[in-house]
């Protein structure tokens, strides 16, 4: 990124229990997770997680397959409850918040939208306008305001008549943001947003997400794969393994040869990128080594 918000990224305490993540300042807090215990019935996924999110950076939840990254997505989102513990929006009880009120603070993409056959991507993006709908509030000139912007940013607006099934890959993952854009939220939480994406489609794609950040002020957390792209387009990384936080910080901080060992089981060098200056993996091993 060419520009950094001007907070300090949440950084693990020396003194908070292992994987705790506090921000300095709780009162810029935004997102909270206190002692969150996720799964699916009987199997939990992710135990006793503490995590804060601060405005105006983009974070990035990095780890292995199976982790809990988008399971923790899913419930700072109000999509997954806990089974124990609390996700706190704004200081509130997110599941003790109205539904249509969260939307008017967060939007979140989940992983692999899909959308209904025939659906045109300008009817997509005016989904995002339904939280500010009510049945004495229908459709109105803020709302083709807030669709036009939304896809202003995405550079989509000439695909406003185009069935999202038609599009490319990159075409569509655009719409989608597009729709979480046009909710008007300050606060995004994306999930691999660059899955299935070649990778002229998924620098573009983030290249917009750092827009989004610098330019328009928003708050973005956002779960990726590729350890290279999350040290470039993040000022917070957060490394995750079996459903705990194994560290959070600068990318610099996060990003070393023993934690790619720990976490991914992973043989790397870790240089300088010749282009950002962030950390740049190079793996070890295979029949050129």
């Amino acid at each position: 990124m060419t520009s950094i918000p001007d907070v300090e990224p949440a950084d693990v305490n020396a003194d908070a229990p292992a994987g705790r993540v506090r921000a300095p300042d709780p009162a810029q807090v935004r997102l909270r997770a206190e002692g969150v215990r996720l799964g699916y019935g009987s199997h939990v996924v992710v135990d006793g997680l503490d995590l804060d999110v601060l405005p105006g950076a983009v974070t990035a939840v990095i780890g292995p397959n199976g982790c809990g990254k988008s399971t923790v997505l899913r419930a700072l989102g109000r999509l997954l409850a806990p089974q124990a513990g609390q996700v706190l929006l704004d200081g509130k009880r997110i599941d003790k918040t109205p539904t249509r009120q969260v939307a008017k603070e967060l939007g979140i993409l989940p992983q692999a939208p899909t959308a209904p056959e025939g659906l045109t991507v300008g009817d997509l993006v005016a989904r995002g306008r339904h939280p500010h709908q009510a049945w004495y509030r229908q459709w109105s000139s803020d709302d083709e305001d807030a669709v036009a912007e939304a896809l202003d940013w995405t550079g989509i607006g000439d695909l406003a008549e185009r069935p999202v099934d038609q599009l490319s890959g990159g075409q569509r993952q655009r719409a989608w943001i597009s729709m979480a854009l046009a909710q008007e939220t300050d606060l995004l939480l994306l999930d691999e947003p660059t899955t299935f994406l070649d990778l002229a489609h998924q620098v573009d794609v983030l290249e917009l997400v750092c827009r989004l950040n610098t330019e328009a002020g928003r708050t973005v957390v956002m779960v990726l794969h590729d350890l290279n792209l999350a040290a470039r387009y993040s000022d917070c990384l957060i490394a995750m393994r079996a459903g705990r936080i194994i560290a959070a910080g600068d990318p610099t901080d996060v990003i070393t040869e023993s934690l790619l060992a720990d976490v991914f089981g992973l043989r790397a060098q870790v240089i300088p990128d010749p282009i950002t200056g962030t950390p740049l993996v190079v793996p070890v091993g295979g029949r050129r080594a």
